[in-house]
């Protein structure tokens, strides 16, 4: 099973490599939604008081409040990824394929992991599966 795993993690980068001028636009357009649609939850009254979204020069910051931690987010441009920072799952990085964001060491997308963790920190469903990342022409 884990060699498996390792031919879809060498699968997975080798369809996720972007020219510079698309992943740009494409990693811009990711922290942009997201840091739209987090904001959107602060706004809605889901978030504690001191919940935060940050967003500057490619680096998305989200400090949930409390003692629940803080996200970072940022553009990787030397290897067109996005990297996640996580205070519940730690560190990932993340290959554009086929219009999604996939950690390629499990094939999840980040979508569906911000999901699961934004919903047991907020205790209420967060779906971020709403957002598309992709280039309309």
């Amino acid at each position: 099973m884990s060699r498996c795993i390792k031919q879809t993690a060498v699968h997975l980068t080798q369809e996720s490599t972007l020219d510079l001028v698309m992943y740009e636009e494409i990693a811009n357009t990711t922290l942009d939604l997201l840091a739209e649609f987090l904001e959107s939850l602060s706004d809605d009254g889901m978030c504690p008081e001191d919940f935060d979204v940050y967003l500057s020069s490619g680096v998305l910051t989200v400090n949930i409040g409390g003692d629940f931690g803080t996200y970072v987010i940022n553009k990787q441009t030397p290897n067109r990824q996005i990297w996640l920072s996580s205070p519940k799952s730690g560190p990932k990085r993340y290959d554009y394929v086929n219009g999604r964001w996939i950690y390629s060491h499990t094939g999840e997308d980040m979508n569906e992991l911000l999901s699961k963790e934004f919903s047991e920190t907020l205790q209420q469903d967060i779906d971020f599966s709403q957002l598309d990342y992709s280039i309309q022409s």
